[in-house]
């Protein structure tokens, strides 16, 4: 494989020294000492560099050449930047490696938190443009899709920006305020806690109210005669609850508003909000609908608490069988604490997902079919800056990687715009060729680490990640 840049990426024009930069389709014309409109590429001297350096992971002896900084396959006929001969545990292989420009790609958010974000499908807007809406509400967390094809390019140009601007601050594990129709305004970044209406989400929940009640009911009882745990999706009674009658524990009368589901579980006990369990309640009372004066007596406990005890009010009823508030029994203290206790701490995840198409392939292969279905049966490793991917059943190449357990700032963008991610293929060699693959253009590991080791960048891959090359 040819090493000169310039024969690979770019074209003199003139006399002017300017080059042509035709990495990508806006085709820049960058004169010396200056940069492309994506700062990926730069005329130095006359000749097209990458301004970021190729970053290679190394483990011990080990050494794998990432996609990040080697530039793109565009246009379609260019074998990839590099196609890496090596050989581990004594199998031959090869690693295709580039950098691809991705139209067709998003970010999946998963914010744990309780707290009503949005409904389903509500806009989520960056500086008021449209960059992706609200998905499903999962359990102990809310799904954002952020990005896409329509957002990046079948919009405004505005839009489009904004769109990618913001997606690129993120999968970089940087920090983006959106506004969310009808909803929230959270601050997003990968690997913290999600912030809320200006409010540092703490907890995960454990459970639903049905399942904190299952969980909890053993060693509730004794303590307090009734336990409503407030959920926007599954309020738990307990004295109801299948857990409440096999303790034995007796019927209480406190009946709680919405629409009852099986024994001990309520649906639509209030609006969808930003208080108690994720209702709109701030005065977990008024989720009582009726008590039962030929049930209840004066004295009863009653315990009222939110899915992630961060919440909790202990009360006694009067004699006119009102509940009041007391203070709470370190017994049933001890419990409540012991539901925070086992929430595990809320965080931001944002995993980046993408089709490898047209470019991608034809870098690898001369007829990408047979890329496609190795992939599919499982013959090529696919990793993204070597970080696992998970390939999505079907047909193409549709990968998902988590941001953070790819090496930092693995993401550019050209201003087509697009993202610009690693990707590398790594199989036996001799099955690169059985597909069709750029033999002539493979060059030993070694070779491509005495020339571009000593100004590449050297990280050492995220410990959870498996070696790349491994089978």
């Amino acid at each position: 494989m040819s090493t000169d840049r310039t024969a690979l990426f770019g074209a003199r024009e003139g006399n002017e020294g300017i080059i042509r930069c035709d990495a990508c389709p806006v085709l820049c014309r960058i004169r010396p000492g200056r940069a492309g409109a994506c700062a990926r590429y730069a005329n130095k001297d006359g000749e097209l560099i990458r301004t970021d350096p190729l970053v290679l992971l190394e483990s011990g002896e080990r050494s794998f050449v990432t996609g990040i900084g080697s530039g793109t396959t565009y246009p379609d006929y260019k074998p990839a930047p590099f196609i890496v001969g090596a050989t581990h545990e004594g199998v031959d292989t090869v690693t295709v490696v580039t950098e691809g420009m991705f139209s067709y790609c998003g970010l999946k958010v998963k914010i744990d938190t309780d707290r009503h974000l949005g409904d389903e499908t509500a806009a989520v807007r960056v500086n008021g443009e449209q960059i992706g809406h609200v998905t499903s509400a999962e359990y102990g967390s809310q799904m954002l899709s952020l990005g896409g094809v329509h957002h990046l390019v079948g919009g405004s140009k505005k839009e489009g920006n904004a769109t990618c601007a913001a997606m690129l601050t993120l999968a970089n594990r940087g920090a983006v305020e959106v506004t969310i129709d009808g909803g929230a305004t959270i601050m997003l970044q990968a690997g913290t806690q999600p912030i809320v209406n200006g409010r540092p989400e703490a907890r995960m929940r454990v459970g639903c109210g049905s399942a904190a009640i299952g969980i909890f009911a053993q060693q509730w009882h004794g303590h307090v005669d009734e336990v409503i745990v407030v959920d926007d999706h599954i309020t738990g009674v307990l004295s109801e609850h299948q857990a409440g009658k096999c303790l034995d524990i007796p019927p209480a009368g406190i009946r709680v508003r919405g629409r009852r589901s099986t024994p001990g579980r309520y649906f639509q006990v209030a609006n969808p909000g930003t208080g108690w369990g994720g209702t709109d309640i701030t005065e977990p009372l008024s989720i009582i609908e009726s008590i039962d004066p030929k049930v209840a007596r004066p004295g009863l406990r009653l315990l009222l608490t939110s899915t992630t005890g961060e919440d909790a009010m202990f009360c006694v009823l009067d004699e006119e069988l009102r509940p009041r508030e007391a203070a709470m029994p370190p017994e049933v203290q001890l419990v409540v604490d012991r539901i925070g206790e086992n929430c595990e701490p809320a965080l931001t995840s944002i995993l980046f997902i993408a089709g490898a198409g047209g470019s991608l392939r034809a870098g690898v292969t001369e007829n990408p079919i047979l890329l496609t279905r190795a992939v599919q049966a499982g013959q090529v490793r696919v990793t993204m800056g070597g970080a696992p991917c998970y390939l999505w059943p079907g047909g193409g190449i549709t990968i998902m990687a988590d941001v953070l357990r790819m090496p930092r700032d693995s993401f550019g963008y050209v201003p087509t715009p697009a993202l610009v991610a690693p990707l590398e293929f790594t199989l036996n060699a001799a099955a690169y060729a059985a597909l069709g693959g750029h033999m002539q253009h493979v060059q030993p590991a070694e070779r491509i680490l005495a020339e571009y080791g000593a100004a590449a960048r050297h990280d050492a891959p995220a410990p959870e990640n498996p070696w790349p090359t491994a089978p």
